[in-house]
């Protein structure tokens, strides 16, 4: 047990200089890419500043919620505070919304009135973003298969070294062409970039904090699995929740017209549910049936 609470803690550690050193260097590109932004008069390389603003915000806001998720549960808050996770990726999904529209408005009125661009300084700018980015998500690269809050980081980050990739092309492309047009229609692309991989987030994060099922979790196969069930007669007051962004928790009544049949049982159906289902905090309450005392919460529509 020792040796499986120091590597978990080795790995919060490294997930920690991660975050670090992701939120320092993206802040520090933003600063320098806004500067040029405003100097090269490119609307592409404001919006790609705006969006990497907003990915340290985004880091900063999953830094925290993962520490919060390690502190231990309290008389307060007895189921600890996983679900801060839940909250940073809904005020993520928020901010990376307003940060579009300010990006849409300003590119649309870009293209009623083009304005030069320094096509060069965009370019080396922009492949300065590539780098870094890339760099980012590679800092997350380890443990995206076991961490979904990394995954994300990681996700994020390659999606925002495309991003600044395209705006290197829209460079590119007013150097031969002279077509001053692209570089506010990049920002509009970028913004269209922001909401298809932003909109996922923000449903999903609102329906956790909602207590909706989370996406990965079949209830079809678990409701099959509680009705196969050997010596369950039926069950009733099924829930299932997401505790935070990577846990998933359970309650259920079973009636079992022979009486409770013992501590083993219950712990081979908990362990299924987290082997089968990824449901790792299952409460399960057994009961006999008995018409003289009915539950209360035995139809489906009671919570």
């Amino acid at each position: 047990m020792a040796q499986g609470n120091h590597g978990r803690s080795h790995g919060h550690r490294g997930h920690d200089r991660a975050f670090a050193v992701g939120i320092v260097l993206n802040l520090a590109f933003v600063a320098i890419e806004s500067a040029y932004g405003v100097l090269s008069h490119s609307m592409a390389l404001l919006a790609d500043a705006g969006h990497n603003l907003s990915d340290v915000l985004a880091l900063a806001l999953a830094w925290g919620a993962s520490m919060l998720g390690r502190r231990v549960p309290s008389r307060r808050f007895t189921y600890g505070l996983g679900s801060s996770s839940i909250l940073a990726a809904l005020v993520n999904g928020m901010l990376l919304m307003l940060v579009v529209g300010g990006i849409a408005l300003e590119a649309v009125q870009r293209l009623m009135n083009p304005v030069p661009v320094a096509t060069m300084t965009v370019i080396w700018v922009a492949l300065a973003g590539v780098v870094v980015n890339t760099v980012t998500a590679l800092l997350f690269l380890r443990g995206r298969e076991h961490d979904l809050n990394v995954k994300g980081a990681f996700l994020h980050m390659a999606a925002d070294a495309a991003v600044s990739l395209g705006v290197v092309l829209a460079g590119v492309g007013m150097l031969y062409t002279g077509w001053t047009w692209l570089d506010p229609a990049m920002s509009l692309a970028i913004a269209a970039v922001i909401v298809g991989s932003t909109w996922g987030l923000l449903r999903d994060s609102l329906n956790l904090s909602l207590h909706a099922v989370p996406s990965r979790i079949d209830t079809g196969l678990i409701r099959g699995y509680f009705s196969a069930l050997a010596g369950v007669a039926e069950f009733h007051d099924l829930h299932i929740w997401g505790m935070s962004t990577t846990e998933t928790a359970l309650t259920v009544h079973l009636v079992m017209p022979e009486g409770h049949p013992g501590d083993r049982f219950i712990a081979q159906v908990g362990n299924e549910l987290r082997e089968r289902f990824g449901v790792g905090h299952a409460t399960i309450q057994v009961e006999t049936g008995d018409e003289r005392h009915p539950c209360a919460l035995a139809p489906d529509h009671v919570v």
